[in-house]
């Protein structure tokens, strides 16, 4: 079984042809991905405009690239998966667009995929995981705990009731004058900074209820720096440190909060995941890890090229539904929102081929 994957949701280009073998072995054929960093960096974050334009610029040339270290032609797959949301809707067109064309001029069966739900089933590429496991979905957009109890089957624990996660990291770098984008560029400096120099706050600690809100940390650290202000080399690094020290802090508490909830709700976890982009920030690693052990559950983060928007994880997720029998027709639209809680498996039409065709 293999299929292509196409991810334009936000601003990367990607596109990845993943196979399963008869053996059952999972192979990553080929993962292409063309970043924007360089035309947004000057706004400080992404422009809507220019990404969809950048998409359309890249798109073929992404595909076809895709193709040719996999060594296949477009005949050669066995179904056509593209992101259709959430997202900026002007990339999600672009990459559903091409992706319909694709499976009509091959007559491949198209297969819709949500991206956080191919985020969330990216860990069973990389480690074959049991169903159900707890997940952590940590994004420049999402910050979410799921059970996650089966493809297309999302049980929401928590979320946050404001910044995300990684727009928390991107606000405070560009508040002290980091380049974009802005999760790198903290971790980066709070390497050489003293994580205990600023007690900035952790909100929601301790609370029952696994949600998160990142506003009032963020506020703390621009009142701080406005007030040591104008701030040297070692100020920036040391609020970095803080920052990031405390960001650590309150995903731990509240994934265990999660775990409580979770185990209350008579669901047993097999492992504790963490997903998005955020999932490459090492110490946020670091402290899951040690919750987990302190939970007696592995932990598992997918490899750095995977925790970005990437074209293998569209592809995993199509032939996690491909298998059985979730295809879409080529009414499936763009969906600038899309909660993972609105999938159901039940949902999907019925497959127009098998997977051994």
């Amino acid at each position: 079984m293999r299929v292509l994957g196409i991810e334009t949701t936000c601003d990367e280009t990607a596109a990845a042809i993943v196979s399963v073998e008869r053996s059952g072995e999972v192979k990553i054929l080929s993962n292409e991905v063309l970043s924007q960093i360089a035309a947004h960096a000057a706004f400080g974050g992404v422009v809507p405009e220019i990404a969809a334009r950048a998409h359309v610029e890249a798109i073929d040339r992404v595909v076809e690239r895709a193709f040719e270290t996999a060594g296949m032609k477009p005949g050669d797959i066995d179904a056509v998966a593209a992101a259709a949301g959430p997202g900026l809707v002007g990339g999600v067109m672009v990459g559903l667009t091409t992706a319909k064309a694709i499976a009509l001029v091959t007559g491949r069966p198209f297969i819709a995929i949500n991206h956080l739900e191919a985020h969330a089933l990216t860990a069973r590429l990389t480690d074959d995981l049991a169903f159900p496991y707890l997940l952590l979905l940590v994004s420049g957009g999402h910050t979410q705990l799921l059970a996650v109890r089966g493809v297309g089957d999302y049980l929401k624990l928590g979320g946050t009731i404001d910044d995300a996660v990684g727009e928390a990291f991107d606000k405070i770098a560009k508040m002290l004058g980091l380049p974009y984008p802005g999760g790198p560029s903290v971790e980066k400096e709070a390497l050489k900074g003293d994580p205990e120099r600023f007690d900035f706050p952790r909100p929601m600690q301790g609370r029952p209820n696994p949600d998160f809100s990142l506003s009032g940390l963020k506020t703390a650290v621009r009142l701080v720096a406005e007030r040591i202000a104008p701030l040297s080399d070692r100020d920036v690094a040391d609020l970095c440190a803080s920052f990031q020290a405390a960001v650590v802090d309150v995903l731990v508490d509240r994934t265990r909060a999660g775990l409580r909830v979770c185990n209350a709700a008579g669901i047993s976890p097999s492992t504790l995941v963490v997903a998005g982009g955020v999932a490459a920030n090492q110490p946020i690693r670091r402290g899951l890890t040690r919750l987990a052990t302190e939970a007696g559950l592995p932990m598992v983060a997918p490899p750095l090229p995977l925790c970005g928007d990437n074209g293998a994880m569209i592809a995993w997720a199509g032939i996690e539904r491909l298998r059985l029998g979730m295809v879409d027709d080529m009414s499936a639209l763009a969906r600038p929102r899309w909660p993972l809680t609105e999938l159901r498996p039940q949902d999907a039409a019925p497959a127009t081929t098998s997977a051994a065709e």
